[in-house]
C-alpha cells in the first residue's frame, strides 16, 4: 500500500503511512496505526519507494512526527508525538478526517501497488 499524501492546516503537507502488517487473499487488510511525516512535496519517487522502506526510516527521519492509531474508529484516537516535530491538535483532527474518509471509501485504497492511496 503507497502513502497517503494530503494539505493540512495552514498549507502544510503530510505523508501518512498505513502501518500494514497482515494481508488477506493477497490484499491489505485496514490499519489501526498511521505513520505521520512532514512532506517537501509530492515526489513521485518517493511513492515509489517499498512501505517496509519507510517504516523503518520513521524514527530517524526528521521529517517524522509521531503517529496516529484509531483505538476505536469513529470515536477514540491516540496522537503520539515521538518525532522531531509535533502536529497541533487542529492538525491531527484533520488527519484523522483524511484517514477516516479512506477507511470510509475501501474503493480509493490501492490493492496492488499501482496508484496512490
Amino acid at each position: 500500500m503507497t502513502p497517503m499524501f494530503f494539505t493540512i492546516g495552514n498549507n502544510r503537507t503530510v505523508k501518512v503511512i498505513p502501518n500494514i502488517q497482515a494481508r488477506v487473499n493477497g490484499h491489505p487488510v485496514l490499519t489501526y496505526t498511521y505513520n505521520i511525516f512532514r512532506s517537501n512535496g509530492f515526489d513521485d519517487s518517493e511513492k515509489q519507494r517499498r512501505e517496509s522502506e519507510l517504516l523503518f526510516e520513521k524514527k530517524t527521519d526528521p521529517n517524522y512526527m509521531g503517529y496516529i492509531t484509531f483505538e476505536k474508529p469513529g470515536k477514540i484516537f491516540t496522537y503520539i508525538a515521538d518525532g522531531f516535530d509535533k502536529l497541533t491538535i487542529s492538525e491531527v483532527e484533520e488527519i484523522i478526517e483524511n484517514i477516516s474518509h479512506y477507511r470510509d471509501h475501501p474503493g480509493m485504497w490501492d490493492r496492488e501497488g499501482a496508484g496512490e492511496l
